[in-house]
This record gives C-alpha cells, structure tokens and sequence, in this order.
C-alpha cells in the first residue's frame, strides 16, 4: 500500500518550467446547482442557519460553464437529482484517467446517492471500464493527476486503503498526502495542478511528511498564503495556459502571470457557502 513515504522510481523531479504555456482542450463533465442549498453541515464552511441564493448560484455556476466552453473546451452535463444539494461538485463524483472511470464511495450518509448517480452515467455515455469502489474515496476531491502520476489525499474524507485500490485500477503510481486542517477537508482544496509537472499549495493544509514530500517533488511549486487558500484560490483548474481561479486570491493570481500563466478570476462565492470553487465543479473526463 502506498505511504507518505512512497515516491516510486517514475517520479521525478522537474526543474522550472518554461514561461511559454500551451492549454490543452479538455472534455470536462459539471452539474447544475438547480437543488443547491445549505442544509446539512459536513464540513467547517456549511452553516446550515445562513441563508442561500439559489439563482445567484446558478448565475455563477453558468459563468464558470461559459467560460470553459469559450475557452474551446468541451462540457458535458449530468441531470441534478432532488434531495442531493452537493451533487453541484462534479469533482467528488469520479475519477477518471485513460478513459477508465474509478467511482466515488461518500464518507457522509448526506452524499452517498451521488455516487451509484455518476456512476450511472458514466455507465450510460460509453465508458465501459467503470469500477465500484471498495472503499471510501470522494473522487477528484482527493485524487489529482501530475503527469501520469496520482497525488491523493486522506485524513478527513478519503480511506487510505482506496489508494491502493486506485493504484491498482489504474496501473500508474499514487502518492499519498495526509491533510491536517479541517478547512482543507479535501486535496483540490489545499493543491491545484496547473500543468504536467507544476502544482501550487497550501503548506499548512498537510502534514511534516507530506510537506516534505511536496517539497522533493515540486521544488518550483508556487505556495498560497492562507488568505488566499481561504478564499478557495487552490481550489482551482488548469487547461496547462489559463487558470480559473476565485476572483478573491489576489496574491495567487500575480504568482501565477509571473509563471507566464493567464489566470481568469471567478466569484464563486455562492457556492463557497457549502465548501466549493471552480474545481469542485468540473470533473475532468481524461480519454486514452
């Protein structure tokens, strides 16, 4: 089973990257918040007793989809089912690399529907290579792919044993990292991959170890203030040139046009009441 220690022989260490960028086009799969609501509280950003805008988030929710089609990227939708208010965070639902689909087991009783409901569409949109999870993981809440490298998170959501699981689904190496802080309850929260080789986080969100780890594989990887990590500037996506990030991480956005990056600031901030961001939203459908 991987450990906080394990960085397997494939991983390298990168040097700095070049300033050109090139974004590559992705085929991403993202939910309405039509049922959105605050109404349970399962992580420290759900306050059940203050209120919620349901067209304000769907206004946001609709830029965020519009922005990542005029950008050339393909979106595909799932139908929100009633009664599952978080279903809006596409991340959770799967994980998917070479067109294989690893689905998502909820830790929460308040989620667990959502995950025979992705899987089930995965199931009917041709993806033929669909695994139900023995154990629990939130899917790319967790799991984030450098390369053809996945770093997945635990301590508050994810079983470490599913990585394992994953590893051996998939076939590549998974990296395990431990996050320490309840705010950062999931890895896309607390780490955002902006290319290949290149990745910006939030150091106090993990663990000693898993700092160490971070810092042997990513040397030049840009780190987030707590401002800015609080405001869900990690919880961010990549296409490899523009970065859609919140409008709010003001420090993070200037790090990332000095990398030669062209970040795209989003008010998300309707959805930030339940815990969630850009990539919250959008789960990336990777073919072979």
């Amino acid at each position: 089973m991987p450990t906080e220690n394990d960085t397997h022989e494939s991983v390298l260490v990168q040097p700095a990257p070049p300033l050109g960028r090139t974004a590559r086009p992705r085929r991403l799969l993202m939910c309405a918040p039509r049922y959105f609501d605050v109404t349970y509280s399962i992580n420290p950003w759900m306050a059940p007793e203050k209120p919620t805008d349901s067209a304000l988030a769907m206004t946001q929710w609709k830029r965020l989809r519009d922005v990542y089609r005029e950008l050339g990227h393909t979106v595909e939708t799932i139908d929100p089912l009633p009664g599952l208010p978080d279903m809006v965070f596409s991340a959770n639902g799967a994980t998917v690399v070479d067109g294989r689909v690893f689905g998502a087991r909820f830790r929460s009783v308040e989620r667990t529907a959502e995950g025979p409901a992705y899987l089930s569409w995965f199931r009917n949109n041709g993806f033929s290579d669909v695994h139900w999870p023995d154990h629990i993981n939130e899917g790319e809440g967790d799991y984030l792919l450098v390369g053809r490298n996945l770093l997945a998170g635990t301590g508050f959501r994810t079983d470490r044993r599913s990585h394992a699981e994953a590893q051996a689904f998939f076939g590549i190496p998974v990296i395990s990292l431990t996050l320490v802080d309840p705010r950062f309850y999931h890895l896309d929260t607390a780490l955002a991959v902006l290319s290949d080789d290149e990745v910006m986080y939030y150091p106090e969100a993990f663990s000693e170890s898993s700092r160490k780890i971070l810092q042997e594989l990513f040397p030049e990887a840009i780190l987030a203030t707590e401002d800015d990590a609080l405001v869900f500037g990690l919880n961010a996506f990549s296409d490899g040139q523009h970065v859609l990030i919140s409008s709010s991480a003001v420090r993070l956005t200037g790090e990332l046009e000095e990398r030669g990056y062209e970040p795209i600031g989003l008010d998300l901030s309707e959805l930030l009441k339940a815990g969630g961001g850009a990539k919250c939203c959008t789960l990336e459908l990777r073919s072979c």
